[in-house]
């Protein structure tokens, strides 16, 4: 990578946070939708993304003729190699979300499988409902992703004496045992009653979760998405969850945001979380510390961490 010397940042919240920059490394702000203040066009050599923006925001990306690398704020990429072209090359902050995004996937298969969405509705009538809820302890818990979020979401199941399998992209056997190849999930699922999902998105994991797979999970299983919505076939879901067979607890969804108006924010089984899951206050010291040194690389023209994807 060539020598890094102007970087622009989102805004000046997380400028300031970092502090001062290495020797060598000038700062902008650029919002990527509008125009840049104290560095021009030209000249960034490194652009960080805004948190969360989405893809029609970050159009603008093209106008830096001379951009090198874009740090992204987020673990998934999807989408970002396609709209800034192969000469520019991606960073990611991978490890930034994962203890938020763990902590919300465990989260919301406790809150399915203990209620807590009928209870809150039931509150805001003032009804009295006590009723026996599956609970986590002994469920059989299948975590789909064995990346860093899927580590962290194992290392917190486990103290819930839960039945765990895994599946990662190919079969075999890891420091904490086995790993199934996610190619044989329809085969395991009859038996998994939590599905976690934290894949990320790619024409391989496009509609992992479609009507076929749905169809043989177990009554009363429910389905968690911790990873990117189209993961999972939307309608198909809908589809099932309209039956009251199964329940899901999701903080992704395919569209995003959803429209007011889509059957799913109806359904009862159905935990809707607005793509919350790195969003925690762990995230600005976090994604600090990472760009500090992420700067640190880039004045010293070495290679930054959680390179995705080179120059071509």
């Amino acid at each position: 990578m060539k020598q890094i010397h102007v970087v622009s940042f989102p805004n000046t919240e997380l400028l300031d946070a970092v502090g001062p920059l290495p020797a060598g490394i000038k700062a902008g702000i650029w919002d990527i939708a509008g125009e840049p203040v104290g560095v021009e066009l030209d000249e960034i050599d490194v652009a960080i993304f805004p948190y969360m923006a989405n893809m029609s925001m970050l159009k603008g990306i093209g106008r830096a003729g001379n951009l090198q690398l874009v740090q992204t704020q987020t673990t998934g990429f999807d989408g970002v190699h396609e709209l800034v072209g192969p000469d520019v090359a991606v960073a990611t902050a991978a490890g930034v979300h994962a203890a938020a995004t763990a902590e919300l996937a465990v989260g919301l298969a406790l809150a399915s499988l203990r209620g807590i969405g009928e209870s809150v509705r039931d509150q805001a009538e003032g009804r009295w409902n006590p009723r026996r809820w599956p609970g986590l302890a002994d469920r059989r818990v299948a975590i789909v992703g064995v990346g860093g979020i899927g580590e962290e979401i194992r290392k917190r199941l486990v103290p819930f004496e839960v039945e765990m399998s895994r599946f990662g992209t190919r079969a075999r056997t890891d420091a904490h045992g086995e790993v199934l190849a996610i190619d044989d999930l329809l085969e395991y699922a009859k038996d998994i009653e939590v599905l976690i999902l934290i894949v990320p998105h790619n024409p391989g994991t496009h509609h992992l979760v479609d009507a076929e797979l749905l169809a043989a999970l177990p009554d009363d299983a429910v389905i968690v998405n911790v990873a990117r919505g189209p993961v999972v076939d939307t309608d198909a879901l809908v589809a099932e969850l309209s039956t009251g067979r199964l329940r899901c607890a999701s903080d992704v969804f395919d569209p995003e945001p959803l429209p007011g108006d889509h059957p799913i924010w109806s359904l009862p089984n159905a935990l809707i979380v607005p793509h919350n899951g790195g969003n925690t206050e762990a995230f600005l010291p976090r994604m600090t510390a990472l760009l500090k040194r992420q700067l640190v690389a880039w004045a010293n023209g070495t290679e930054p961490e959680n390179l995705v994807r080179k120059p071509e």
